[in-house]
Formats: C-alpha cells, sequence, structure tokens
C-alpha cells in the first residue's frame, strides 16, 4: 500500500488482478515505470499470479530462478509448479510443511502462497495458520475466506471489520464484504449484488466479477438474470471454470435439454480435470456406474 500522499503506482496491476480482469494485470504491469526495486519484485508477483490464473504457469516457471530470486517470487514458482503439475502435488505440499515447520521467510506473500496451496488441499487449519502471521489485506481476506469454508460466518465478520478498520474502501475489502454478505444470503444477497455492480461500472466487467453476480441471483431463484451473466462471463473466457459450473446448476433449474448441461460438463472435464468440481463429479459418476452394474448383475 503506498504512503499517504504518495501515488499508487500499481494499483491498475494490483486491482486489474483482485477483480480477475487478468490480461489488463499483465498489460499494467509491463507498462508501469517503478523506482524501487520493493515495487518491481510487487509487480512481478502480480504479474505472475495473472499468468498463472490464466491457466498459463510455464512462464513464470520459466522466468523464475527458484535459486536466487527473493523468496516471494520463489513462493509464486512453487504455487505455478503446484498448478502445472498435479502428479507432484503431494511433494509440493511437503515443501510447503517443511518450510511451515521450520524457517519460513517472514513474507506476505510466501504466507499467501503457501496458504492457497493448503486451501486447494482442503487444509483449512494449516491455511490460516500461515495467515495469522500476516496483516495484510489480501491475507486477511484469503482468512475470510478460508472462515467461510468453514461455516464460521461469525468469525468471517469479525474480519471484515478489521479490514474495514484499516480500509474500507480497498477493493479487496470491498470483495471480501461481498463474500460475506453473499455467505449471509437473505436480504444481504442484494448488498452483495450492488457491491460487484459498483465494480463493474468503476472499473469494467470481469468473468470473476460476473459469476459472483451470478451466484447471488442464483441463491435468489433467478435463474434467467444469472444465465445471462454467466454467458457474458463464457463469452469473455470460454474456459472460464466458474462459469462452466454455474451454467450446469443453472441449465438444470432452467430444464435445458440434458445435452446442453452435457456440454459444459464435458467442457469441464477436458479443461479443467483437476478442478475439484470436476474431480468430485467424475467420482461420483464412477460410483453410479458402479452401482448400475451391481443392480443388473
Amino acid at each position: 500500500m503506498a504512503k499517504s500522499g504518495d501515488i499508487d503506482m500499481l494499483f491498475e496491476v494490483r486491482n486489474n488482478f483482485l477483480l480477475g480482469a487478468y490480461q489488463n494485470s499483465i498489460n499494467e504491469a509491463q507498462n508501469v515505470r517503478l523506482k524501487s526495486d520493493e515495487e518491481r519484485l510487487a509487480r512481478d508477483v502480480y504479474m505472475y499470479r495473472a499468468y498463472i490464473a490464466q491457466n498459463k504457469p510455464s512462464i513464470a516457471l520459466s522466468e523464475i530462478n527458484a535459486s536466487s530470486a527473493p523468496p516471494a517470487l520463489v513462493a509464486v514458482r512453487r504455487f505455478a509448479e503446484y498448478m502445472a503439475n498435479p502428479a507432484n502435488r503431494s511433494k509440493i505440499v511437503e515443501e510447503v510443511e517443511a518450510e511451515f515447520n521450520g524457517d519460513i521467510p517472514n513474507d506476505d506473500t510466501v504466507f499467501l502462497m503457501s496458504a492457497i496451496i493448503y486451501m486447494r488441499e482442503q487444509n483449512i487449519d494449516n491455511a490460516l495458520r500461515l495467515l495469522h502471521q500476516s496483516d495484510s489485506l489480501e491475507c486477511r481476506a484469503a482468512t475470510v475466506q478460508c472462515l467461510l469454508k468453514l461455516d464460521r460466518v461469525d468469525l468471517a465478520a469479525k474480519e471484515v471489520k478489521k479490514m474495514q478498520e484499516i480500509d474500507e474502501d480497498s477493493t479487496v475489502t470491498q470483495l471480501a464484504l461481498a463474500w460475506l454478505n453473499t455467505a449471509l444470503g437473505k436480504d444481504k444477497l442484494k448488498d452483495a449484488f450492488y457491491i460487484y455492480q459498483e465494480m463493474i461500472d468503476k472499473y469494467g466487467a470481469s468473468p470473476l466479477l460476473l459469476v459472483a453476480q451470478a451466484s447471488c441471483l442464483i441463491q435468489q431463484q433467478k435463474y434467467e438474470e444469472a444465465e445471462k451473466l454467466l454467458l457474458d462471463a463464457q463469452q469473455r473466457d470460454p474456459n472460464y471454470a466458474e462459469a462452466l459450473i454455474n451454467l450446469v446448476v443453472v441449465s438444470q433449474y432452467l430444464g435445458k435439454a440434458p445435452e446442453v448441461t452435457n456440454r459444459y460438463i464435458n467442457q469441464l472435464k477436458e479443461g479443467h480435470p483437476d478442478h475439484p468440481w470436476t474431480i468430485d463429479y467424475t467420482a461420483k459418476e464412477k460410483v453410479f456406474d458402479r452401482l448400475a452394474v451391481e443392480s443388473t448383475a
């Protein structure tokens, strides 16, 4: 965060990343002129994270030297390796655990990237232990996500309040508030929807924001409106996993033809075989097929 009175040269880079406008973040990172090594490091962290979010982890793997890069970039590279090599994930988790139990660098990005790996492994307790070592807004936002995964909405609300006390107007704080409102449901769903709408009006739409709005509408049973937003998100990124997953849900509620739903599912299987949703769906398919065979035996 820039000091009071200073111009935040990384605002566009960081903001676009947080809003899911990954290519815009990369473009800004490649064009912004920075004076300090600290700023250049922060720029590189967001840029490589944006490439990973675009399913291009190979760029981070080829450009970041694991033996000489700063700890923050090494942590980003390890996350890129985690995403790129599903077969090696258990080994990478062991590396994170060894660092976690030993001498972990005191760096916000290291805490965040390691926590994200734990979150993907559904090890929320270890993720929280790492995140609690940092006061950064991004780590606090990740803490909110963890607490919501544990259905501890009460604790998530306290964390959001702390974020608001630090910087109420920051994008990451507003996003965390929207996540909280979505989890609270009922009338708070409208509040969450309008937070996302304000961001769209101010910064432009992204698949992430459109899917977030659609999830609010789905919980309000406004399936046709949700479908329009999801199709808009898919138009912007045809292989965006969260849009496809929600389109599967909406197509079921709207009574679409089975081939429509299957098309989205097959796209997920092909483009996102390692996504938690796809893994869970495929496992259930196998169980169903086995039971079907047993019932006809």
